[in-house]
């Protein structure tokens, strides 16, 4: 596995120890075990950042999990971004599903960890680099 990537649910799991708690924490020891990348989009957080105690999880997660790195939104990643999103018919308000699948690519491919895996695994086109694994919602 090049890298583990996770959605937004993943995060929000180990931040707040959501109900996927364990299985989120079990990839990403996998992950760190066999020397992987564990990342997560800059979007990602934009997403799970709503101020105050929202904030303060979150940031406190990932001091707490080290070994998650965040990945920057740059030139290259928005275009590869958009080229998913127009590749599969979507819309912007795809962009963070996209994003995370842009991570997955960018690092080579990898093992998407996500809430929605109907949907990445649409933006990600097959790709047999990209394996998207779901966690149920809450």
């Amino acid at each position: 596995m090049s890298a583990l990537v996770l959605d937004s649910e993943a995060l929000s799991s180990l931040a707040r120890s959501g109900p996927h708690e364990r299985t989120v924490r079990a990839a990403v020891a996998a992950a760190l075990a066999e020397a992987s990348d564990v990342v997560v989009p800059a979007a990602v957080l934009a997403e799970l950042y709503r101020g105050g105690g929202h904030d303060q999880m979150v940031d406190a997660c990932l001091a707490r999990e080290g070994g998650i790195a965040v990945a920057p939104t740059d030139r290259s990643l928005a275009r590869r971004i958009g080229h998913l999103l127009a590749a599969a018919a979507r819309g912007s308000e795809h962009h963070v599903d996209a994003a995370v699948v842009a991570v997955c690519a960018a690092a080579g491919g990898g093992l998407v960890l996500t809430a929605d895996p109907g949907d990445l695994a649409e933006l990600s086109g097959g790709s047999p680099a990209i394996t998207v694994r779901g966690i149920a919602r809450r």
